[in-house]
């Protein structure tokens, strides 16, 4: 489904590029000292040197390392910045991205962010400074400085993943917080009644919290609410599932139905119940995210949603070669509809 874009944010025309006079008149700070606060040369006074970096921040300027090497001030690079290549999901976008941009003459290079802003913002930085022909990042949501700098890239900016929110330029992805709303239906439907959730801690992963929400807004529709939590911090991993089931289980052993964030926990919580002889999903029933095909190897298969990961990296390279609507580049929000798996996990209602 494509719907037009929010309500355009940024000051500052996303075409136009910024010059060291835009940073000047914000500082109020020569042209030439711009130049060697930003190129680190020079002896430079701490405050003059705060005064260009702080302006140079809030309007998102960022230096240009080509200038002057190549006519066309662009290189056939497209930025992709994502928050992990370790989590099984952005493997598989970047295979749908790369699969459009090899045609294309455009190569995608690739940045990591750990799921933090300040590293975000840095790989964005460094990234923009080579004068890519787009940006494909996870996410919508984005610390200042980084927000700045994407609306003043005067590139094509794709922000994948995720649809709830109000894009810089073009966002690709599905909408959390209905996945969350389906899932919830499709458990209640089953006749689970005492839920628990367990997943990423809060609020470092946007995706997640937006499904927990529309969740939590379809059981309290129903009159119901979470009857227990179980968050974590860091990677997603069999054995994280694992120890996750056991103590919440532990704390709350008459919870009916385990959601949990992503498939790589949820699996890991499928073996732990097989091994203490639960019956899943008679007694327990239990589901994940993302459909990834580690699934496809376990004794039973989870329950799970399809976040249609390679189609995002498709759509988002169309935008950034200018395959879509005519060749018209930008200002496109396509929202992808997930499909649900039931697998083995949840009873049939």
């Amino acid at each position: 489904m494509t719907k037009p874009p929010g309500k355009p944010g940024p000051k500052v025309s996303p075409r136009r590029p910024l010059t060291l006079r835009d940073v000047s008149e914000l500082s109020g700070v020569s042209e030439m000292t711009v130049s060697r606060v930003l190129r680190n040369r020079g002896d430079v006074s701490e405050t003059t040197r705060e005064k260009v970096l702080s302006a140079a921040r809030q309007i998102g300027y960022v230096p240009n390392k080509i200038a002057g090497a190549l006519a066309s001030q662009r290189v056939n690079l497209v930025g992709v910045i994502i928050p992990s290549l370790s989590n099984m999901v952005f493997p598989e976008v970047l295979a749908g991205i790369s699969e459009v941009l090899e045609e294309t003459g455009l190569q995608p290079v690739v940045g990591v962010t750990h799921y933090s802003a300040e590293r975000e913002e840095a790989v964005l930085y460094e990234m923009l400074s080579w004068r890519p022909s787009g940006i494909v990042i996870a996410g919508l949501e984005h610390g200042d400085s980084a927000r700045a700098m994407l609306q003043a890239a005067g590139v094509p900016v794709v922000e994948i993943m995720d649809t709830d929110g109000t894009p810089v330029d073009s966002a690709v992805g599905i909408s959390h917080r209905k996945a969350g709303q389906r899932m919830a239906e499709a458990i209640l439907a089953a006749g689970y009644r005492r839920i628990g959730f367990l997943g990423t801690k809060m609020p470092d992963d946007h995706r997640a919290r937006k499904r927990m929400e529309g969740f939590e807004a379809a059981l309290s529709e129903a009159g119901l609410m979470l009857e227990d939590r179980e968050f974590y911090a860091g990677g997603s991993a069999l054995l994280k599932g694992r120890e996750m089931t056991e103590a919440i289980l532990s704390r709350s052993p008459d919870l009916d139905f385990l959601y949990y964030s992503n498939d790589m926990i949820g699996a890991g919580g499928l073996l732990w119940c097989l091994e203490q002889g639960i019956d899943v999903p008679g007694r327990l029933g239990l589901a994940g995210f993302n459909g990834v095909e580690l699934l496809q190897g376990l004794p039973r298969r989870l329950a799970t949603m399809d976040s249609c990961r390679r189609e995002i990296g498709r759509k988002a390279a169309e935008i950034i070669a200018g395959k879509r609507l005519g060749g018209v580049i930008g200002r496109e929000i396509i929202e992808l509809e997930p499909v649900l798996h039931p697998g083995d996990t949840i009873r049939q209602a």
